[in-house]
């Protein structure tokens, strides 16, 4: 999860006598579209006008386009994912500690979560949809790696996480491999809907550890998503339940603009 800044207007390019707030009235969208590098350089009136044939100068026909350019940035994505392509990892003594805080609002918000009292909880495609305490999941055998997290807002830093490997967990559970999504939801309502190729991805874990000590309440005590292959927004944290489904389920960011599927 991140705080998604909006860009400053020297991002777009005028285009001639056209009313260049209507791209500023869809900064989410553009920005993330660029982002993706869709576009060679940032996106303009006269490109989506080539690509998409919608009149410019009608702002619910502009963002329908931005939608459809996202959406295809999406799929190219999802097609080129390489299952078992290993992102690079580091030293641990690049390991920044603690691990910079990322959300969608200031960390004097985060609310603890009651570790006595709190469960994973387990629904949709799973056999097995016993509740975990966190002593339970603690319990299990841990996968740890250094690598690369990567804010939507453009900074980054190395962090050391270490928890359960999640295709592991997810055979453990027995959960349907073959369904399309996994959806997190989290103790501050904050969702987030995985693909199923990331979720088995052999650098994708359930994390409950950072730099090899139980994480603290502002980075998602005490179980959070970390994937070396998705940008730091779609790593939930204080996650409280997961459902393995066929359904997709509408993300926070994705209901701001940003792409859904998010890869770097």
């Amino acid at each position: 999860m991140a705080t998604v800044r909006s860009p400053s207007k020297s991002v777009f390019r005028p285009e001639g006598g056209v009313d260049q707030s209507i791209l500023d009235g869809n900064r989410d969208l553009v920005e993330s579209i660029n982002r993706r590098k869709i576009l060679k350089g940032a996106i303009s009136l006269g490109a989506l006008t080539m690509l998409s044939g919608c009149d410019v100068s009608d702002d619910s026909q502009v963002r329908k386009a931005l939608l459809e350019v996202s959406a295809f940035n999406d799929r190219v994505q999802g097609l080129i994912f390489r299952p078992n392509h290993l992102a690079p990892t580091f030293d641990e003594s690049l390991v920044l500690k603690p691990p910079r805080y990322n959300a969608h609002y200031p960390v004097e918000m985060v609310q603890p979560v009651d570790v006595m009292n709190w469960k994973l909880e387990l629904s949709g495609l799973v056999r097995d949809k016993k509740a975990w305490t966190a002593d339970e999941i603690y319990k299990l055998p841990e996968q740890e790696m250094v690598i690369r997290h990567i804010c939507v807002e453009g900074w980054d830093y190395i962090g050391q996480w270490s928890g359960v490997n999640l295709k592991s967990f997810l055979q453990m559970i027995g959960a349907d491999l073959t369904a399309k999504f996994i959806v997190f939801h989290c103790a501050d309502g904050y969702v987030e809907t995985l693909d199923m190729p990331t979720a088995l991805h052999p650098q994708t874990i359930l994390a409950t550890k950072y730099a090899k000590e139980i994480m603290a309440d502002p980075f998602g005590f005490p179980l959070r998503l970390r994937t070396s292959t998705k940008l730091g927004f779609k790593n939930a944290k204080w996650i409280t339940a997961m459902e393995v489904t066929n359904n997709f389920t509408q993300t926070f960011f994705g209901k701001e603009g940003n792409n859904w599927y998010s890869g770097i």
